[in-house]
């Protein structure tokens, strides 16, 4: 605690004591908002934990079926198979306010190449089938991909703004109010001081007057 450089008068006390009440209150918001923050925070770390392993199992399936195409294609045949994207794909970002983190909302945009709804990138005369559900995994792995780092991005953010909050919980709880309330207390006792002094003063003198 320190105590802050001003005059013992009876205006200081007034605003140190709308200072310390504003700062309690503030206090009190900013603990409500590092708890909600923090609540909010688990939660996406679970799910972000969950969707980490939904899509490496996928991933290690759909790299599992690659491996098997490779054994029974050409890598030229593969190239060929896979050199020609069949839809083009742009992701849409958007903003979302969670407790005043601005967290992403990202969302696939799909535009096929042509009309014919499929996926596959090639005719089914010279590619295998694993090479078609390799695909077709990686097509449908996608949109978790998409969410993992959507969530993976918004835990970073609440991490960095839980942090930023804990610095000023504990700034006003450890040095601010400390310091405001020591300030109060000296001004206080200075006044209160000065009050007897004053008492004793008049009480001399009136003992002079009735001499």
């Amino acid at each position: 605690m320190a105590k802050l450089n001003v005059n013992p008068t009876r205006m200081w006390l007034t605003t140190l004591k709308a200072r310390l009440k504003t700062a309690k209150r503030g206090h009190k918001l900013l603990k409500d908002k590092q708890d909600e923050l923090m609540r909010r925070f688990i939660e996406l770390i679970k799910k972000n934990k969950q969707l980490r392993l939904d899509v490496e199992q996928e991933l290690q399936a759909s790299f599992k079926e690659f491996l098997l195409a490779s054994a029974v294609m050409t890598p030229e045949m593969m190239e060929e198979a896979v050199a020609i994207p069949k839809e083009t794909i742009t992701v849409d970002i958007k903003k979302k306010n969670v407790m005043s983190v601005y967290v992403p909302v990202m969302n696939f945009k799909r535009k096929l190449e042509d009309d014919e709804g499929s996926i596959y990138p090639y005719g089914f005369a010279q590619t295998s089938s694993e090479l078609d559900d390799a695909i077709s995994k990686l097509y449908s792995i996608m949109p978790k991909l998409l969410e993992l780092a959507e969530v993976e991005k918004a835990c970073q953010l609440m991490a960095d703004e839980i942090e930023k909050t804990r610095r000023r919980v504990n700034a006003l709880e450890y040095r601010t109010i400390p310091d405001l309330e020591e300030t109060i207390r000296f001004i206080r006792m200075k006044l209160d001081e000065n009050e007897r002094s004053t008492i004793t003063r008049l009480m001399k003198v009136k003992d002079i007057i009735n001499k």
